[in-house]
């Protein structure tokens, strides 16, 4: 069965047909980097993962963008805060930081590149200009808009006409627009004071002072800020292509900010922004989608540390993709229980297929029959759209039939059991689950153990032995450990980070 994906653009399931038939161009709207991520976040995370896990696994070569808006007035609310930073920059590259070890800790493959908005400042004054050029964008007052009227696809994504679309920005720009939906492509001067009042808590800095430290550039039209949508314009077409072949994101984000990707992309290129548009359901708690601006989330390391990788992942395949899904303690038990049969029986097979009771003239035609059976179902179900639910049905459908063997005989079909071990652990691993350990408790004992070597560091330093500190910190970079000595004491950056 080919690969069938549900496309936002067109509202059908259709066939997956990239643009070259070896190489997939995958493009997801990453973080805005004001808050801790949440499972919000890691939901979207282990399923955008998933796919890109599940075309490697079809053949494919897949390019994976994400980025990182660092360039924001939620930013700028926090800092001062904590030990955030004392600039939007810094406050960025914090949660920069924190946000990268998250996504190692949920055993998410690496992205080709990470784009920033802040590096590619450059490519978004080229694309405001080009499409000025063209005649699709405007200058008023040292910000540029783009004019939605001179596109007549608008809407075409979020299905909406042009004059039911209310007005979008600020109140106060709505003099400067020629129409009250056009957007932003470039914001003249640094961050308002009021801008950012909603967001800060207590313990941030003064608003003017937090202002004072927001990012600013040069540009054709004055100093100023890129606007949000279309940093990911840029970032996609820099690093991938001007045709991507999926563009994903929460749904959420169909519009405004998907919809005026396409508009400002298509009008800029001529062609189309992406085939493929896949939309990922919201997360919710207690029936509210959960986001860090209601403040009703648990985050990504304290799901982690409560409940292991494995755990976690299980819990968010659960459903698919594009299905709500609720947090509850109840559906995080049964994502538990869950793995745990996935384990257990994993490790019983093992131990048979080690024991003398593993025989290579035992043949058991039903546990191979179910083997076979869980591989073509679990095929089927990824083909049709990357339906983790029933995928992870499949896995636990060979558990079963593995327990039944292990509990029906004396002696084992050896080659039965090893089938079923191992496409366990390779289909497994298509939704991230490692069945032979979860990886995050020996990233946490590494962890534990380059603390202590740390802590013995520090009082050699202190007791005026700097030789022997020196040595110790050569140890661990050789090791591939790094580290670096802060004001706050030395930090540290494992080699799988």
């Amino acid at each position: 069965m080919t690969l069938h994906v549900t496309n936002t653009l067109t509202g059908e399931k259709e066939p997956f047909e990239p643009q070259d038939p070896e190489n997939v161009l995958l493009y997801y709207c990453g973080l805005t980097v004001s808050d801790p991520p949440h499972l919000g976040h890691a939901r979207s995370w282990v399923h955008v993962d998933v796919m890109h896990r599940w075309l490697e696994y079809l053949g494919y070569d897949v390019r994976h963008v994400e980025n990182f808006t660092d360039v924001n007035e939620k930013i700028v609310a926090r800092v001062g805060e904590d030990d955030l930073g004392e600039d939007e920059s810094e406050v960025a590259t914090t949660y920069v930081e924190r946000t990268l070890a998250d996504m190692r800790s949920l055993n998410l493959l690496r992205a080709e590149v990470y784009p920033r908005v802040s590096e590619h400042v450059p490519e978004i004054v080229d694309l405001v200009e080009t499409l000025i050029e063209k005649g699709y964008a405007y200058e008023s007052n040292g910000s540029v808009y783009f004019d939605v009227t001179q596109f007549d696809d608008y809407g075409k994504l979020s299905n909406q006409e042009l004059e039911e679309i209310e007005s979008q920005g600020d109140p106060e720009e709505r003099t400067e627009k020629c129409h009250p939906a056009d957007f932003a492509l470039w914001k003249a001067g640094s961050v308002d004071p009021d801008a950012i009042e909603d967001h800060r808590h207590e313990d941030a800095a003064d608003p003017e002072h937090a202002c004072e430290t927001a990012l600013t550039w040069d540009s054709p039209w004055g100093e100023g800020r890129p606007g949000w949508h279309v940093e990911c314009s840029a970032m996609s077409m820099t690093h991938l292509d001007e045709t991507l072949d999926i563009h994903v994101g929460g749904r959420d984000l169909v519009f405004p900010h998907h919809e005026n990707e396409i508009a400002q992309s298509e009008a800029a290129t001529d062609k189309q922004f992406a085939n493929y548009w896949l939309h990922c359901e919201l997360f919710q708690l207690d029936d509210e989608k959960m986001s860090s601006s209601l403040g009703n989330f648990v985050t990504v390391d304290e799901g982690v540390d409560q409940w292991g990788t494995n755990v976690l992942r299980t819990f968010l395949t659960a459903g698919s993709y594009n299905s709500k899904q609720l947090y509850s303690d109840e559906t995080i038990a049964e994502a538990k229980e869950r793995w745990e049969q996935l384990e257990r029986a994993h490790e019983a097979a093992v131990a048979a297929i080690d024991s003398p009771d593993a025989a290579t003239k035992v043949d058991d035609e039903t546990l191979r029959a179910a083997v076979d059976e869980a591989r073509e179902e679990f095929t089927t179900a990824m083909n049709d759209d990357f339906n983790t639910r029933k995928a992870q049905s499949a896995l636990l459908s060979i558990a079963t039939a593995i327990n039944r063997h292990l509990e029906d005989r004396d002696r084992y079909d050896y080659r039965g059991l090893r089938e079923a071990v191992e496409t366990l652990e390779e289909l497994g691993d298509v939704l991230g689950l490692s069945v032979t350990g979860d990886t995050t408790g020996s990233a946490d004992l590494a962890g534990d153990v380059v603390d202590l070597v740390l802590d013995v560091r520090e009082q050699e330093r202190e007791a005026g032995n700097y030789e022997r500190a020196d040595e110790l910190r050569d140890e661990l970079e050789a090791l591939g450990i790094e580290v670096q000595d802060t004001d706050g004491g030395p930090t540290y950056r494992l080699p799988s980070e």
